[in-house]
């Protein structure tokens, strides 16, 4: 059985290729004689064949994965010694990692909170005007753009060089600084708004995603319903305040948990803008530099576990809303 792992030859390969298309017609055939004769097979049955092997590859992928992690955040480095919650009493105690928690749950406010306004006002600003489509391309361009992708363009937007003999700026931002006459300044090393400079880049790829959701949203509401409104002589902020935002609310909590969810994974940028030095560290950056840089395998497996439960509260809190909505409907 050993060529079936890891086939060699040509031959081998097609081998492999055909008793894996000969399994999958078998197992698709018993389903379908199963289906055929619902009397004789119990509906459970039926049920087992169609999910079984998928439920079992999302076991084996996702649930065994996150049981050996957490078995391993109560080890120590090496994962030899058991040490109990030591790891986790380790990460809120000490400064080190309770400025990383500070400067993570910065994020999660900052990032959701200011991308969805913006993208919120945005959608509404636009919204049946003359070049809302071309207004809305050029605010969602930035999500078909890879994480990594979007920090190495800010990076050169806040690139500095010192300001000495006239040298020329190649960051835009510092550029424009010098332009007004001020100095050039190093935006990724002062903290803690070099901080603040990486959540922008997290913004101007989210808002894209909230105004198109939001955009849906605001076109979904009834024209009876703004009509209505009108004639009582709600216009402007008014409209937008007792009309607008409590008929998408709906949209807001789910744009707003996605964001957030998206917001605590946030490892690319703070990796590749600045490596998670000068204040910048967040959880899921911490756990990379503990897990391969540090080889502290245990912290590691307890701040992955720490990033997952900070998500469940977050993913209960949007199906609750999402299950209101519905009974509302």
């Amino acid at each position: 059985m050993d060529w079936l792992l890891t086939p060699g030859t040509t031959g081998e390969k097609f081998a492999v290729m055909v008793v894996a298309i000969v399994l999958f017609v078998a197992v698709m055939s018993l389903i379908l004689f199963a289906v055929d004769r619902p009397k004789r097979v119990p509906s459970w049955v039926v049920a087992l064949g169609f999910v079984g092997l998928p439920l079992g590859f999302l076991a084996f992928g996702l649930l065994r994965p996150a049981g050996i992690t957490l078995w391993n955040s109560f080890f120590n480095r090496n994962t030899t010694e058991f040490v109990g919650v030591d790891n986790y009493v380790r990460a809120f105690t000490e400064p080190q990692f309770q400025k990383v928690l500070i400067v993570t749950a910065a994020w999660v406010i900052l990032a959701p909170l200011l991308s969805t306004l913006i993208g919120l006002v945005y959608a509404v600003l636009v919204d049946r005007t003359r070049f809302e489509k071309l207004a809305k391309a050029l605010v969602f361009i930035p999500m078909a753009i890879s994480m990594v992708g979007a920090s190495i363009i800010w990076k050169f937007v806040y690139e500095f060089r010192p300001d000495q003999g006239g040298i020329q700026q190649i960051g835009l931002l510092n550029q424009v600084l010098v332009w007004l006459g001020l100095p050039p300044q190093q935006f990724l090393i002062g903290q803690p708004w070099n901080t603040a400079f990486l959540i922008v880049v997290m913004i101007w790829i989210q808002t894209g995603f909230a105004m198109t959701v939001l955009s849906a949203a605001i076109k979904a509401i009834p024209d009876d319903i703004t009509e209505a409104a009108r004639l009582d002589g709600l216009q402007g902020t008014q409209m937008f305040r007792y009309i607008t935002v409590p008929s998408i609310r709906p949209a807001l909590v789910v744009v707003l948990t996605t964001i957030a969810m998206a917001t605590l994974k946030a490892f690319d940028i703070v990796r590749t803008m600045t490596g998670g030095q000068f204040g910048t560290q967040v959880v899921a950056n911490e756990f990379y530099t503990q897990a391969f840089r540090q080889n502290n395998q245990g912290l590691a497996a307890a701040l992955a576990v720490m990033l997952f439960v900070l998500v469940i509260p977050i993913i209960a809190y949007n199906v609750r809303q999402m299950r209101m909505a519905e009974e509302i409907r």
